[in-house]
């Protein structure tokens, strides 16, 4: 009945140039012609140019993106449980945080080419951009469910993003602690590292932290982040690049 009444409205509505793009791009990534184009608008809409609905709140992906998230983290270790019937909890878990993490689903989100697609403020910050077309994935996934159902859902998410991206035995041996490895690293050299935040900057309510490695004072690297956790992770990963550390520890 859902369909019946989205499929009746859709053909009412005269259809732009931009909505029969947006469409065919959906089709193609999602294996199936949408019922419901304007969940699919929204799950490409950020906040930054989301408009105010009648209701009084922006009409941005925010909502989908919270429904898409959780899907996905459940998918996910529905996913993994049933591949490793013998793994620990600790190792799913693990794993699950390597797929599933802001990095990895802001480059999916670029393979399958919602970088674009997603309609966004172009004098963002480019540090925004790391999270942007992740969390339109996200909430692609939420417009995926509410559209054509979970078991639907699930089977795009395994069968389209899952299998085709991520290739697990290759992720369960890469470097993932770059921090851990840095710090043993120093403690095994006997040099002296140090993590410090070096800027803090505000915008469209959201914080960047800039931090740095220091090793013997000297700054090695910087990364930055929506955290000061985030942006140590990132300064400590360019930092076991210049050391080239993973590469040792890949010959172990």
């Amino acid at each position: 009945m859902r369909r019946l009444y989205w499929g009746v409205r859709n053909s009412l509505r005269k259809n732009t140039e931009k909505d029969k793009r947006l469409t065919l791009a959906i089709k193609l990534i999602v294996g199936s012609k949408p019922f419901n184009l304007h969940l699919y608008r929204l799950a490409m809409q950020h906040s930054s140019v989301a408009k105010t609905g009648e209701a009084g709140f922006k009409e941005s992906n925010e909502r989908l993106e919270y429904l898409g998230d959780a899907i996905l983290g459940a998918v996910v270790a529905d996913y993994l449980f049933k591949k490793y019937p013998f793994k620990n909890e600790g190792f799913l878990t693990e794993i699950r945080s390597r797929m599933v993490n802001r990095e990895s689903l802001n480059q999916l989100g670029r393979n399958l080419g919602l970088d674009k697609l997603v309609e966004f403020d172009k004098s963002l910050r480019k540090e925004s951009y790391r999270t942007i077309y992740g969390n339109a994935l996200e909430a692609l996934i939420g417009a995926v469910y509410l559209d054509k159902g979970f078991d639907f859902c699930k089977k795009f998410i395994e069968k389209r993003l899952l299998s085709p991206y991520f290739h697990l035995d290759t992720l369960i041996h890469k470097v993932h602690n770059h921090k851990s490895l840095l710090i043993e690293w120093a403690q095994k050299e006997n040099r002296v590292l140090n993590f410090v935040i070096l800027d803090t900057e505000e915008q469209q309510n959201n914080k960047e932290f800039t931090a740095a490695v220091t090793l013997e004072g000297d700054i090695l690297s910087t990364g930055k982040g929506s955290s000061k956790k985030k942006a140590e992770k990132d300064a400590a990963r360019k930092a076991c690049i210049k050391l080239r550390l993973e590469e040792e520890q890949e010959h172990q």
